[in-house]
């Protein structure tokens, strides 16, 4: 996006400096369009929604800019918007307190989940009610969601490069873009290097002043002048300022939001400068600016730094400023924090992060939980729980496109804690079919049921459940299924015996086709009881069918007239492609080939990669390794197709 006004100046013919070629060369310009982390003008910037849950709640709600407000937790604050700063309200105040210094002081409850409702509300009772209410952060995930979708619209398709780093906050890696823009700007830059040579230095920018319009500039150390020509880097970070500071207003204008950002050579830099000058501002790190302004920082500002390594750090070398532990040399950090945390620490307080930034932003889990205050004592009570917890996951589901194929997970994992033990259970999440609530609900009653089966589970402080082990789903593509026959194509391609025996020899050896009928293969499949409107799979807990008919996803053959299709489960026989219930009943399925193959071998017949084709039913099997035992004569007759063997 163009910025409102030029961005440079153009110079003079003659530089001030006197320099007649820049500090980086054309390899490194090149690295740009490639996101290399180990390109010099590469340029990153973080982007950061000003407290978060705050502004949800005002644009939400449509309340003033100017009016204090915090969002509540029951009757702690974890949001405060800047107005309330002012005030000197914290996250440590209570709602009481808090009120006490801005009586003004609008206190929002997050919304909740109540028992019976199927969807999180703002309930205004929610304070009193802590027992039986569960937050939900739902809202503000919506308003995440949306926020970066329109990140992402602000940027060429083909061009970039976006992380998701939490709920408010966003890495942008601008390099590839910004490479683009300043062919575009600067046409001498596609010219070839001299002698083809990509270590050659590039020309000086054509620019003798840039201007940062209302970014915060980091200023330079005493050796540094402002008035000294810029080089490459400056104007790629220029660059980037114009693109952040257009996507900020885009947000500004279509959602309402404002938000922070830092634009620097890396991530951390980049995060450091979006906390520089909050609200509303962005803050630009150049690379000759790092260092200055790094040195007058704690280092326990710096991610990874601020716990018990940063305690570490403190307690070793007696300090907390970057500017004294820069005189620490890089041998004697290796030698009191190890190689490895050594030599990070080193490069990290001198401004250096060669981290990518990761353009995956899927979520890979949901949780949902409570903490119980009272504990709850009975399985009535966590049932009710399970039935809210299921709810809140499955609406975030779709979000995902879970009901569209396009993402849904593998796993779920319930915890549970009575007094100081934490037991958890996890279980697959069945496959094959569309995944609903109520498939949720009971898997997470099923493991419920496993933890209490051990006993010493009540009173219980704490229920949690997760889903995770997210995959994309096909969607647009033929699935498996779609190349198999089904009822009456499955009917019509019935042939004689003699017509099969032909069209196998001519076209593929039968012991390739596919058999889902042998009788001696399904005594390793157990058989269920149906019932009524069901399909024999039932609730996990045994608890009442809902009457619906539900897809088989447990990989036995299915009996229904409708499909002769094998079902798909994650444990499929390789030599015969039988779908077993889980990895024992694969394992006994294997072994019974393995006998197979013994018994044949014993009687002189071809041990065979996967089973032999039948005939339809109620006609004779005309495939050569017919399990039914030879005559001691040997005088049986032979089929069309066989052929006697010698031996001996």
């Amino acid at each position: 996006m163009p910025s409102s006004s030029p961005p440079y100046q153009m110079s003079s013919p003659v530089h001030g400096t006197g320099r007649q070629k820049s500090h980086f060369t054309y390899r490194q310009l090149s690295l740009l369009a490639s996101y290399s982390t180990s390109s010099a003008l590469r340029v990153i910037a973080h982007i950061d929604l000003d407290a978060f849950y705050a502004q949800c709640e005002m644009v939400r709600l449509g309340i003033a800019e100017d009016q204090p407000l915090a969002v509540r937790q029951w009757e702690g604050l974890i949001a405060i918007n800047y107005p309330a700063r002012k005030f000197d309200i914290s996250r440590h105040c209570t709602v009481t307190d808090a009120k006490k210094l801005c009586p003004n002081l609008i206190a929002q409850h997050v919304a909740t989940w109540k028992e019976g409702d199927e969807k999180w509300a703002y309930h205004n009772d929610a304070p009193s009610h802590i027992g039986t209410h569960k937050v939900s952060l739902d809202p503000y995930r919506l308003q995440s969601r949306r926020i970066l979708a329109l990140i992402k619209e602000c940027l060429p398709q083909n061009l970039q490069k976006v992380e998701k780093a939490s709920i408010d906050e966003v890495f942008v890696d601008l390099s590839a873009q910004i490479h683009s823009i300043l062919l575009e700007r600067f046409p001498e830059l596609t010219n070839p290097p001299p002698y083809d040579d990509p270590t050659e230095k590039l020309p000086l920018p054509p620019v003798t002043a840039l201007d940062w319009q209302a970014d915060a500039l980091v200023d330079l150390d005493d050796t540094e002048a402002e008035a000294d020509d810029p080089d490459w880097d400056d104007v790629a970070i220029l660059i980037g300022s114009e693109i952040v500071r257009d996507v900020r207003a885009e947000i500004r204008r279509q959602l309402h939001y404002t938000c922070s950002a830092g634009i620097a050579s890396n991530k951390m830099l980049s995060k450091l400068g979006s906390a520089y000058k909050k609200p509303n501002q962005q803050t630009v790190i150049r690379n000759r600016a790092a260092q200055h302004f790094l040195s007058d920082m704690k280092f326990t500002k710096i991610r990874n730094l601020g716990g018990k390594l940063g305690d570490q750090v403190t307690s070793t070398f007696g300090t907390e400023t970057i500017k004294d532990l820069l005189l620490v040399p890089v041998e004697q950090l290796k030698s009191k924090l190890g190689d490895d945390t050594g030599v990070w620490l080193y490069n990290t307080i001198r401004g250096i992060d060669s981290s990518e930034v990761n353009s995956r932003t899927q979520i890979k889990s949901m949780l949902s939980a409570k903490s119980f205050r009272p504990s709850i004592n009975n399985l009535d009570q966590a049932i009710k729980w399970l039935r809210i917890f299921t709810a809140d996951i499955f609406s975030r589901l779709l979000e995902e496109g879970v009901l569209e194929n396009k993402r849904r997970p593998k796993t779920m994992n319930l915890h549970h804690r009575h007094g100081g033990q934490t037991r958890s259970r996890s279980s697959g999440i069945p496959m094959g079919k569309t995944l609903d609530e109520r498939t949720l609900f009971d898997l997470a009653k099923h493991l419920l049921n496993q933890i209490i089966l051990e006993g010493r589970v009540w009173p219980c402080a704490n229920l949690s459940l997760a889903v995770a082990g997210f995959e994309d789903g096909v969607t647009g593509n033929m699935g498996i299924g779609g190349f198999l026959l089904k009822g009456d194509e499955a009917r019509g391609s019935k042939t004689t015996p003699r017509e099969s025996s032909m069209e196998s020899s001519a076209n593929e050896p039968p012991e390739k086709k596919r058999r889902t009928d042998n009788p001696s293969i399904q005594r390793f499949f157990p058989k269920r009881e149906t019932s009524s409107g069901g399909d024999g799979e039932g609730d996990l807990d045994g608890s009442e069918d809902t009457g619906h008919p539900r897809d088989d996803t447990s990989g036995r053959p299915t009996t229904d007239s409708r499909s002769q299709q094998t079902p798909i489960t994650d444990y499929m026989c390789s030599r015969c492609n039988a779908g077993l219930e889980d990895a024992e009943a694969l394992q006994s399925h294997l072994d019974w080939h393995f006998a197979k193959d013994l018994q044949d071998e014993e009687r002189g017949k071809p041990a065979f990669a996967s089973k032999p084709a039948s005939a339809p039913r109620g006609q004779k099997s005309t495939c050569a390794s017919s399990s039914k035992k030879p005559s001691r004569g040997g005088s049986s007759k032979l089929e069309y197709g066989q052929s006697k063997l010698k031996f001996g």
